[in-house]
């Protein structure tokens, strides 16, 4: 890699590459829904080539867009592209052109922003942040609001400054808070899906017919007990095991009253087809029956049918009557009388009903509970698993307690949902309720904001550069209220991180809300993103080596400084070196991590080895979270536990992957966090644990075995002699998931 060498923009082959993608999706994909949503990627990544092509667009800066100010939610696509579009521009939306007809105004943004500055337009305003019955999609949806507030608290000036920034922009953007129901849920609870959410999917089941489920429903209820009668019928006529040996009196007379039965059934009973099917066995019996009745009985190849038949029925349910047959039989009654997913998702959209659209539910089990016979539905059933998952998805709970839930399942979909919570530090300092909850909806407006591609180690735009929430700062600070709230976050999101996901890289949205809540809080480390292999120039921020020299004073003498071969010291002069340098194509800290990486070539594999020493040396936020009082609520032991079971799925994984070099690397990933939590460990518990992982080699598929022998090799090496020597590969290796020219995980030749 040459340090020197710093690009000057992003080239136009990854968009190309994803549009010509979406088109072929879009033309040729079978789901005309999926094609749908292919033709709108498509539309947007042409967007992208086109605007890269004649300068409109600037991608890997923080304001890519032509005219657009940072503070303009951009759209953005798939790798953080730009689109050119504003993500609050487009159509007018149905809540302003319900203002618009409201008050017969033009449909026109400038005419409905022309208003909201009138009397009635600020009282409207008003009486919404009195009342909170609102909702911010975009962060520009609060300017409005937020001019309001200021004019009732005087502050004229700032309300003004406000204005004057957005006024170039009324006619593109909505500034106009959609009107919603109040989103009320206890403090230090969240929620993933609104009961609207909830509701689409319920009302899409609701809206199916069943057919197949009804049709089973027929099968068992209508179907199986004539199969049965019929089945008893042609008992009548066996002798010595020969079925229509004898037939006793009536028996014909009885028959002929079946065969009429039948014909009602199936004139009535339409979803279920299988009797009509001539090698179905009750279509074998009834034509037997028909011949019977008919005419002379059955031919000699319909006798063997109606043999073959009757024997395979009483072999696969015993006789009728009998104890095996009318145990299967009552139980498939009772599935029969069953309601349908489609009824029960009626049941579930009329409890959902009195409850606010926009909130979560905090009571899941009174709208889960069993049916009655008041909802319509006969008898009491429980609501099924898969019903189940979707109201819990709306479920208000602790995060810990939706993670157990299992509504949120990865680190990503935490950090989406934790907005609610950060939101709640940042306006602890907020004496006015009005403001307060204003500033909340905002927040978790702005974090759902999409990261934009970047490059020279430029930041996203944050939270207080947008005009209005700028506006509010003068009006938003009182003692350490937020202070006090954000020390006592910090350790609970890292608590839940660290419990639940140890074995996962903490994502770059969770990144961007800690390092929101950590600004401006004394002591407050700063916390890592994951950086890009294919856009690394080479340097890295000034807070990597910051955390660096935190981490080595951590994890100094541990069996994790061991293992990576982690000079101390070495670190610490770098990152003091760091804060004196004044060069700007390289620093001290970068310069350690590529010797670390044996100076790798450049590329991206060379910048991935890179990026990865500076990882092992920052602990890529481990570090930080433990100086924050995080803790793992099951023990650093089970940490490590943990997070070696996501190493060792990923390593047995390999064989079966078609791109196998990213299950590498992120079982290497886990494997390093396991480093980390076992050197927090007693040194007993060291061993207990190196022991626990020999003994799950005996039950992994053998390739997996092979690949993880020398990694447990050389943790056994270090906590024995205290170093890693790479003498015997087969024995012991350091695992690292970046390489360039191969992996020897993976059997090929560096």
């Amino acid at each position: 890699m040459n340090p020197n060498h710093t690009p000057k923009a992003v080239g136009r082959d990854y968009p190309s590459g994803r549009l010509a993608a979406a088109l072929t999706t879009a033309f040729h994909h079978q789901d005309p829904d999926v094609r749908a949503s292919a033709r709108a990627r498509a539309e947007a990544w042409t967007r992208v080539v086109e605007g890269m092509g004649d300068g409109t667009l600037t991608i890997g800066s923080r304001t890519p867009v032509r005219g657009l100010p940072a503070w303009v939610t951009p759209e953005v696509a798939h790798g953080g592209f730009a689109t050119g579009a504003a993500a609050a521009g487009g159509p007018l939306r149905p809540h302003e052109e319900e203002l618009a007809a409201r008050h017969g105004l033009p449909a026109d943004r400038r005419a409905v922003h022309a208003h909201l500055l009138t009397e009635e337009g600020l009282a409207e305003l008003t009486a919404l942040l009195d009342s909170g019955e609102y909702a911010l999609d975009l962060p520009e949806q609060g300017a409005m609001l937020t001019v309001a507030w200021l004019l009732r608290a005087k502050d004229t000036d700032a309300a003004l400054r406000i204005l004057a920034a957005i006024e170039p922009f009324t006619d593109r953007l909505c500034f106009t808070p959609r009107p919603a129901p109040r989103q009320d849920t206890p403090a230090g609870t969240v929620f993933r899906d609104t009961v609207d959410d909830v509701r689409r999917p319920l009302g899409e089941r609701a809206g199916r017919t069943g057919t197949r489920a009804r049709a089973q429903q027929e099968a068992l209820a209508v179907w199986n007990p004539f199969a049965d009668r019929v089945l008893a019928h042609w008992l009548e006529t066996v002798a010595d095991g020969r079925v229509d040996t004898r037939r006793p009196g009536g028996w014909t007379g009885r028959g002929r009253t079946l065969l009429e039965e039948y014909a009602r059934l199936a004139a009535e009973h339409t979803l279920c087809a299988k009797h009509r099917k001539p090698k179905e066995n009750l279509a074998i019996l009834l034509t037997a029956l028909r011949e019977a009745v008919e005419g002379s009985g059955p031919s000699p190849r319909g006798r063997g049918l109606l043999q073959h038949a009757v024997d395979s029925m009483i072999r696969k349910r015993g006789l009728p009557g009998s104890d095996r047959h009318t145990a299967l039989r009552r139980e498939q009654a009772e599935h029969a009388a069953r309601p349908t997913h489609d009824v029960l998702s009626r049941v579930l959209l009329d409890r959902l009903a009195p409850l606010p659209s926009g909130s979560g539910i905090t009571d899941t089990d009174a709208v889960l509970r069993p049916t009655t016979r008041a909802e319509g539905v006969p008898g009491t059933w429980p609501i099924p698993a898969p019903l189940r998952a979707i109201v819990l998805r709306a479920s208000v709970g602790t995060p810990d307690e939706l993670v157990e839930r299992g509504v949120i399942p990865s680190a990503e979909v935490l950090a989406s949902v934790i907005p609610a919570l950060t939101a709640e530090a940042e306006t602890a300092a907020v004496a006015d309720p009005a403001l307060s909850r204003l500033l909340r909806a905002h927040h978790r407006a702005f974090r759902n904001r999409r990261s934009l591609l970047l490059l020279n180690l430029q930041h996203q735009v944050r939270e207080h550069e947008l005009p209005w929430i700028r506006a509010t700062d003068g009006h938003r600070r009182r003692g350490n209220a937020r202070a006090a709230a954000v020390r006592d976050l910090l350790p609970r999101l890292g608590a839940t991180l660290l419990t639940h996901f140890p074995g996962t890289l903490v994502p770059n949205p969770m990144v961007s809300a800690l390092n929101g809540l950590a600004r401006g809080v004394e002591g407050a480390p700063p916390f890592l993103e994951e950086l890009a292999a294919d856009i690394f120039m080479g340097r890295f921020s000034p807070k990597f080596p910051l955390v660096a020299a935190l981490a080595a004073e951590l994890t100094e003498g541990s069996p994790y400084a061991r293992y990576y071969a982690i000079d101390g010291a070495e670190v610490l002069v770098a990152a003091e070196e760091e804060r004196a340098t004044t060069r700007r194509s390289s620093t001290p800290f970068a310069d350690l991590c590529r010797r670390r990486a044996g100076n790798a070539r450049s590329g991206v594999a060379g910048n991935g080895m890179v990026i990865e020493q500076a990882q092992i040396l920052t602990t890529h936020n481990l570090a930080a979270l433990v100086s924050v009082g995080a803790r793992p609520r099951h023990g650093w032991a089970e940490a490590a536990r943990r997070a070696y079971t996501v190493a060792e799925a990923g390593v047995a994984r390999l064989p079966r992957v078609a791109l196998p070099l990213g299950h590498v690397r992120n079982a290497a990933f886990a494997w390093r966090q396991c480093l980390f939590f076992l050197s927090l460990c007693p040194e007993k518990e060291r061993w207990e644990v190196l022991g626990w992982m020999e003994e799950r080699l005996d039950r992994v598929p053998r390739t997996a075995r092979e690949r993880l022998t020398p990694v447990l090799g050389g943790l056994r090496q270090v906590l024995e002699y205290g170093t890693l020597v790479e003498r015997e590969p087969e024995s012991a290796r350091r695992f690292l998931g970046w390489s360039c020219g191969g992996h020897w995980m993976l059997g090929q030749r560096r």
